[in-house]
Protein backbone atom coordinates (compact mmCIF):
# COMPACT_ATOMS: atom_id res chain seq x y z
CA UNK A 1 0.00 0.00 0.00
CA UNK A 2 1.11 3.34 -1.09
CA UNK A 3 1.39 6.00 2.02
CA UNK A 4 2.44 9.85 1.51
CA UNK A 5 5.40 11.16 3.31
CA UNK A 6 5.16 15.22 4.12
CA UNK A 7 8.93 15.27 4.58
CA UNK A 8 10.18 19.00 6.41
CA UNK A 9 13.35 18.86 4.60
CA UNK A 10 11.33 20.53 1.13
CA UNK A 11 10.34 23.91 3.04
CA UNK A 12 13.96 24.41 4.46
CA UNK A 13 14.47 27.47 1.98
CA UNK A 14 11.69 29.63 2.00
CA UNK A 15 11.29 28.45 6.02
CA UNK A 16 14.50 29.54 6.81
CA UNK A 17 14.36 33.26 4.57
CA UNK A 18 10.71 33.89 6.22
CA UNK A 19 11.95 33.00 9.87
CA UNK A 20 14.92 35.31 9.60
CA UNK A 21 12.69 37.42 7.85
CA UNK A 22 10.14 37.68 10.39
CA UNK A 23 12.05 37.62 13.16
CA UNK A 24 14.57 40.27 12.14
CA UNK A 25 11.66 42.89 11.38
CA UNK A 26 10.05 41.95 14.79
CA UNK A 27 13.43 42.33 16.51
CA UNK A 28 15.01 45.18 14.53
CA UNK A 29 12.02 47.53 14.13
CA UNK A 30 10.75 47.04 17.63
CA UNK A 31 14.28 47.42 19.12
CA UNK A 32 14.28 50.95 16.66
CA UNK A 33 11.40 51.96 18.39
CA UNK A 34 12.05 51.27 22.57
CA UNK A 35 15.22 52.66 21.58
CA UNK A 36 14.03 56.34 20.18
CA UNK A 37 11.70 56.02 22.91
CA UNK A 38 13.76 55.88 25.68
CA UNK A 39 15.67 59.12 24.76
CA UNK A 40 12.32 60.88 25.05
CA UNK A 41 11.10 61.69 21.58
CA UNK A 42 8.01 62.52 20.04
CA UNK A 43 5.13 60.19 18.90
CA UNK A 44 6.18 61.33 14.99
CA UNK A 45 9.41 60.71 15.09
CA UNK A 46 9.03 57.62 16.77
CA UNK A 47 6.81 56.56 13.58
CA UNK A 48 9.46 58.15 11.43
CA UNK A 49 11.83 56.20 12.74
CA UNK A 50 9.54 52.49 12.67
CA UNK A 51 8.39 53.15 8.84
CA UNK A 52 11.94 54.22 7.69
CA UNK A 53 13.17 50.90 10.01
CA UNK A 54 10.09 49.18 8.19
CA UNK A 55 11.16 50.04 4.69
CA UNK A 56 14.71 50.28 4.69
CA UNK A 57 14.69 46.77 6.46
CA UNK A 58 12.59 45.05 4.23
CA UNK A 59 14.65 46.03 1.16
CA UNK A 60 17.81 45.24 2.51
CA UNK A 61 16.40 41.74 3.60
CA UNK A 62 15.18 41.28 0.23
CA UNK A 63 18.82 42.08 -1.44
CA UNK A 64 20.82 40.63 0.86
CA UNK A 65 18.87 37.09 0.70
CA UNK A 66 18.64 37.55 -3.07
CA UNK A 67 22.69 38.11 -3.68
CA UNK A 68 23.38 35.74 -1.18
CA UNK A 69 21.04 32.82 -2.72
CA UNK A 70 21.98 33.48 -5.86
CA UNK A 71 25.68 32.87 -5.32
CA UNK A 72 24.55 29.48 -4.11
CA UNK A 73 22.37 29.12 -7.38
CA UNK A 74 25.38 30.60 -9.25
CA UNK A 75 27.87 27.83 -7.58
CA UNK A 76 25.60 25.32 -8.00
CA UNK A 77 25.64 26.29 -11.79
CA UNK A 78 28.99 25.74 -12.56
CA UNK A 79 29.75 22.85 -10.88
CA UNK A 80 26.66 21.35 -13.29
CA UNK A 81 28.41 22.81 -15.92
CA UNK A 82 31.69 21.22 -14.90
CA UNK A 83 30.18 17.88 -14.18
CA UNK A 84 28.49 17.63 -17.69
CA UNK A 85 31.85 17.93 -19.71
CA UNK A 86 32.93 15.45 -17.57
CA UNK A 87 30.48 13.09 -18.16
CA UNK A 88 30.84 14.23 -22.15
CA UNK A 89 34.61 13.64 -22.43
CA UNK A 90 34.83 10.81 -19.48
CA UNK A 91 32.02 9.03 -19.41
CA UNK A 92 33.85 5.53 -18.31
CA UNK A 93 35.80 7.56 -15.51
CA UNK A 94 32.64 8.90 -14.20
CA UNK A 95 30.47 5.38 -14.67
CA UNK A 96 33.50 3.89 -12.88
CA UNK A 97 33.33 7.03 -10.25
CA UNK A 98 29.85 6.73 -9.82
CA UNK A 99 29.59 2.99 -9.42
CA UNK A 100 32.11 3.85 -6.23
CA UNK A 101 30.01 6.04 -4.57
CA UNK A 102 27.72 3.41 -4.20
CA UNK A 103 30.24 1.10 -3.01
CA UNK A 104 30.93 3.13 -0.44
CA UNK A 105 27.28 3.21 0.74
CA UNK A 106 27.00 -0.57 1.30
CA UNK A 107 26.46 -2.03 -2.18
CA UNK A 108 28.56 -4.90 -3.40
CA UNK A 109 30.95 -4.60 -6.67
CA UNK A 110 28.00 -6.08 -8.84
CA UNK A 111 25.28 -4.33 -7.59
CA UNK A 112 26.96 -0.71 -7.71
CA UNK A 113 27.95 -1.52 -11.37
CA UNK A 114 24.42 -2.09 -12.34
CA UNK A 115 22.85 0.74 -10.45
CA UNK A 116 25.75 2.74 -11.51
CA UNK A 117 24.89 2.08 -15.19
CA UNK A 118 21.21 1.80 -14.71
CA UNK A 119 21.31 5.74 -13.14
CA UNK A 120 23.84 6.88 -15.88
CA UNK A 121 21.58 5.60 -18.68
CA UNK A 122 18.29 7.12 -17.30
CA UNK A 123 20.09 10.65 -16.05
CA UNK A 124 23.64 10.75 -15.84
CA UNK A 125 23.69 14.63 -15.34
CA UNK A 126 20.84 13.90 -12.54
CA UNK A 127 22.47 10.66 -11.06
CA UNK A 128 25.85 12.62 -10.84
CA UNK A 129 24.78 16.08 -9.17
CA UNK A 130 22.54 13.80 -6.48
CA UNK A 131 24.89 11.29 -5.49
CA UNK A 132 28.23 13.24 -6.35
CA UNK A 133 27.84 16.99 -5.42
CA UNK A 134 24.75 16.67 -3.38
CA UNK A 135 22.65 18.70 -5.65
CA UNK A 136 18.55 17.54 -5.01
CA UNK A 137 15.89 19.62 -6.76
CA UNK A 138 14.13 19.65 -3.55
CA UNK A 139 17.04 21.44 -1.69
CA UNK A 140 18.10 23.50 -4.97
CA UNK A 141 18.79 27.27 -4.09
CA UNK A 142 15.95 29.79 -5.39
CA UNK A 143 16.72 33.88 -4.77
CA UNK A 144 13.73 34.89 -5.87
CA UNK A 145 11.76 32.80 -3.52
CA UNK A 146 13.93 33.34 -0.49
CA UNK A 147 14.41 37.69 -1.14
CA UNK A 148 10.23 37.33 -1.29
CA UNK A 149 9.79 35.26 1.30
CA UNK A 150 12.44 37.15 3.54
CA UNK A 151 11.00 40.97 2.79
CA UNK A 152 7.38 40.36 3.11
CA UNK A 153 7.65 38.38 6.52
CA UNK A 154 10.23 41.10 7.53
CA UNK A 155 7.09 43.72 6.62
CA UNK A 156 4.41 41.61 8.21
CA UNK A 157 6.50 41.42 11.70
CA UNK A 158 7.24 45.13 11.89
CA UNK A 159 4.06 46.84 11.06
CA UNK A 160 3.09 45.38 14.79
CA UNK A 161 5.19 47.79 16.69
CA UNK A 162 4.76 50.15 14.24
CA UNK A 163 1.22 50.68 15.02
CA UNK A 164 1.28 50.10 18.47
CA UNK A 165 3.88 52.90 18.65
CA UNK A 166 0.92 54.87 16.31
CA UNK A 167 -2.21 54.36 18.89
CA UNK A 168 -0.62 52.85 22.33
CA UNK A 169 -0.18 56.22 25.04
CA UNK A 170 3.72 57.32 25.31
CA UNK A 171 4.20 56.63 28.56
CA UNK A 172 2.79 52.85 27.81
CA UNK A 173 5.64 52.06 24.93
CA UNK A 174 8.55 50.78 26.75
CA UNK A 175 6.79 47.66 28.62
CA UNK A 176 3.51 47.91 26.05
CA UNK A 177 5.79 47.21 22.49
CA UNK A 178 8.71 44.28 24.43
CA UNK A 179 5.60 42.49 25.71
CA UNK A 180 3.73 42.34 22.97
CA UNK A 181 6.80 41.31 20.47
CA UNK A 182 7.48 38.63 23.08
CA UNK A 183 4.33 37.40 22.54
CA UNK A 184 5.02 37.70 18.57
CA UNK A 185 8.40 35.74 19.22
CA UNK A 186 7.37 33.05 21.15
CA UNK A 187 4.39 32.74 18.31
CA UNK A 188 6.84 32.38 15.18
CA UNK A 189 9.73 30.24 17.22
CA UNK A 190 7.17 27.80 17.77
CA UNK A 191 5.33 27.85 14.28
CA UNK A 192 8.71 27.66 12.99
CA UNK A 193 9.64 24.60 14.74
CA UNK A 194 6.15 23.27 14.07
CA UNK A 195 6.78 23.51 10.54
CA UNK A 196 10.65 22.00 10.68
CA UNK A 197 9.73 19.38 13.17
CA UNK A 198 11.63 20.87 16.10
CA UNK A 199 10.23 20.99 20.07
CA UNK A 200 8.11 23.48 19.77
CA UNK A 201 8.64 24.55 23.47
CA UNK A 202 12.44 24.96 22.75
CA UNK A 203 11.83 27.02 19.52
CA UNK A 204 9.56 29.74 21.43
CA UNK A 205 12.25 30.36 24.21
CA UNK A 206 15.08 30.56 22.16
CA UNK A 207 13.75 33.27 19.57
CA UNK A 208 12.01 35.22 22.78
CA UNK A 209 15.57 34.99 24.56
CA UNK A 210 17.23 36.64 21.50
CA UNK A 211 14.66 39.11 21.03
CA UNK A 212 14.20 40.64 24.05
CA UNK A 213 17.78 40.61 24.89
CA UNK A 214 18.16 42.58 21.61
CA UNK A 215 15.37 44.93 22.91
CA UNK A 216 16.65 45.51 26.20
CA UNK A 217 20.43 46.76 25.04
CA UNK A 218 18.78 48.88 22.74
CA UNK A 219 16.43 50.46 25.08
CA UNK A 220 19.30 51.11 27.69
CA UNK A 221 21.41 52.88 25.05
CA UNK A 222 18.52 54.94 23.75
CA UNK A 223 17.98 55.88 27.73
CA UNK A 224 21.76 56.43 28.70
CA UNK A 225 22.45 58.84 26.02
CA UNK A 226 19.31 60.17 24.43
CA UNK A 227 19.93 59.62 21.11
CA UNK A 228 17.45 57.82 18.53
CA UNK A 229 19.34 54.66 17.14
Amino acid sequence: MHHKEDHRITRSGWLRAAVLGANDGIVSTASLLMGVAAADAGRENIILAGVAGLTAGAISMAAGEYVSVKSQADTEEADLKMEARELENYPAEELAELARIYRERGLDEELAQEVARQMTEHDALEAHARDEIGISSALSAQPMQAALASAGMFALGAIVPVLIASIAPLHQLLWLIPTVVVLMLGLLGGAAAKAGGAPILRGAIRVCLWGSAAMGLTALVGHLFGVTL
